[in-house]
């Protein structure tokens, strides 16, 4: 139970990454939880672990990882659109 959790935890901390910077995340359900785990893992290593933990996750780090996520995968997205 704590597996799923964490899957929905990381959904929700990626969907919101993606309202609060208005660009979608590539992969729809997957790539929010892709980006909610990957953003609370790079947001705990720069920012540290503090303010409220849900399943897991604190909530302020991994959300601040994720947003800095879905700018640089939106701009590397776009980049390569640009290209083709």
């Amino acid at each position: 139970m704590g597996f799923l959790w964490s899957l929905i935890i990381g959904g929700i901390i990626g969907w919101l990454a993606g309202l609060i910077i208005g660009r979608d995340i590539p992969g729809g359900v997957i790539g929010n939880i892709i980006a909610g785990f990957i953003g609370a893992w790079l947001g705990s290593a720069l920012l540290g672990n503090w303010g409220p933990e849900v399943g897991d996750f604190y909530i302020i780090p991994a959300l601040i990882g994720a947003i800095a996520l879905v700018f640089i995968v939106s701009l590397v997205m776009r980049g390569m659109r640009k290209r083709a």
